[in-house]
């Protein structure tokens, strides 16, 4: 049981560099993917009897690269296929135990831009990127996503074949291709990463273990781009939000708003790693992009000793950056937090008005929370238990409309008095 657990490990750690590299010589995700199992299962059979190598990394190469020749021998097209896996031209395997010594971050990139190609769904990104890039079985990803394996297994299996109907390349894109592939890497990320931090399902509002894999993915992609200030800003923004997990619910799995939040439980190391890492971003560009804009909220929010003490004025200034690049209603509806701070209720209130129009937003449940907390503050108590109402219809989780229904109550108690 300790050798197959030490086998599991090494999966989550060699996994995504093996089918990385098997991959583009191979041209194939789905049958790299299968030649780096075989490896594993190798593994599983011969290291009790002969013993782990000194360098498993190297042994899982070699053994994959001789199932990959021995593959694309005993296939009809064999005379075509195994020349594009033999290096040289005396017919001798490259020495692929040595490339296992190193990581090589061109194939980790570009199976991660693979992963993330605009030809595949969201969800499809999602899906294959955790499983490839981050070395997650389909089982956890089905867990982590609340979903049944099957669903998570059917999902990844369609997107490797929309990739081969697609006759995607595998290889990373041109110079002129990057800024815009690069943005939906980052997406698929953050998607991962907001669903750890505010569930959108279930019976939790945070899943940590989500959360966990994004920020892990991210430092490794800033890794491989040391000048993308934007990849620098994603991870920031991560860590300067999850540094907050531990108070963001009660005993009960209740949400605690941020003026609630028992800041001396905010973990520092997250913190300080986080501001690190935008520092970094603010060394690389400017304009600031998005990921770095909402990392210099966070960070506003994580140095300020406490709630009455937060700079909402620079945050208003950062939203309203925001706002001119991303043209986002949600990051809109933010922004009336700060107004709130900045120039009071009323202002906010009325900054909220163009987004109940909004159909982007008519299931978002923050809009009615954000109007009904507004209305109360103004004493408008019967409108703010209807907002709060509609709000707790909309809920994603039961802890979050435990919440809403409690504030509407507060509200109607008001009103009765």
């Amino acid at each position: 049981m300790e050798l197959r657990d030490s086998v599991d490990a090494l999966w989550r750690i060699e996994a995504p560099q093996l089918i990385a590299t098997l991959a583009r010589r191979i041209g194939n995700l789905d049958i790299a993917e299968d030649i780096a199992s075989e490896a594993f299962v190798a593994a599983l059979a011969q290291w009790p009897v002969e013993g782990v190598p000194p360098r498993p990394g190297a042994w899982l190469m070699t053994t994959a690269w001789h199932k990959a020749i021995d593959r694309a021998r005993r296939e009809e097209t064999a005379r075509t296929k195994a020349p594009l896996l033999v290096a040289g031209q005396d017919g001798a395997l490259p020495d692929v135990a040595a490339e296992a010594l190193d990581p090589i971050p061109d194939d980790l990139l570009t199976m991660v831009f693979t992963t993330c190609h605009p030809v595949l769904p969201p969800e499809s990104r999602v899906a294959l990127t955790l499983r490839l890039f981050g070395g997650l079985t389909t089982d956890e990803i089905a867990r982590a996503f609340l979903a049944p394996s099957s669903t998570i297994g059917q999902r990844i299996s369609r997107a490797k074949r929309t990739l081969a109907g697609a006759r995607v390349p595998i290889e990373a894109p041109s110079a002129d291709e990057l800024p815009g592939r690069l943005r939906a890497v980052l997406e698929v990320l953050y998607l991962v990463f907001n669903e750890g931090y505010s569930a959108s399902s279930g019976e939790s509002v945070v899943r940590a273990d989500l959360a966990v894999e994004a920020m892990r993915m991210g430092r490794v992609l800033a890794g491989l781009l040391p000048s993308e200030a934007e990849v620098f800003g994603l991870v920031a923004l991560m860590e300067l939000q999850a540094s907050r997990f531990r108070t963001r619910t009660d005993g009960n799995g209740i949400p605690i708003q941020l003026e609630l939040q028992d800041r001396r439980r905010w973990d520092r190391t997250l913190i300080d790693h986080g501001l690190g890492m935008l520092d970094r971003a603010f060394g690389l560009a400017r304009p600031l992009g998005p990921y770095c804009l909402q990392a210099a909220i966070s960070a506003c929010h994580a140095r300020a000793p406490s709630f009455a003490e937060t700079d909402w004025v620079t945050i208003l200034a950062l939203y309203d950056a925001l706002a001119q690049i991303t043209a986002s209603p949600v990051v809109e509806l933010n922004r009336t937090v700060a107004v709130l701070h900045v120039d009071g209720p009323e202002a906010a209130l009325i900054a909220t008005e163009p987004l109940t129009s909004d159909r982007r937003m008519a299931g978002y449940h923050l809009l009615g929370a954000v109007r009904g907390d507004l209305l109360s503050r103004l004493g408008r108590h019967h409108e703010a238990a209807a907002e709060l109402e509609r709000a707790a219809e909309l809920a994603p989780t039961k802890q979050e409309r435990q919440l809403l229904l409690d504030r509407m109550a507060a509200a109607l108690s008001v009103t009765s008095d």
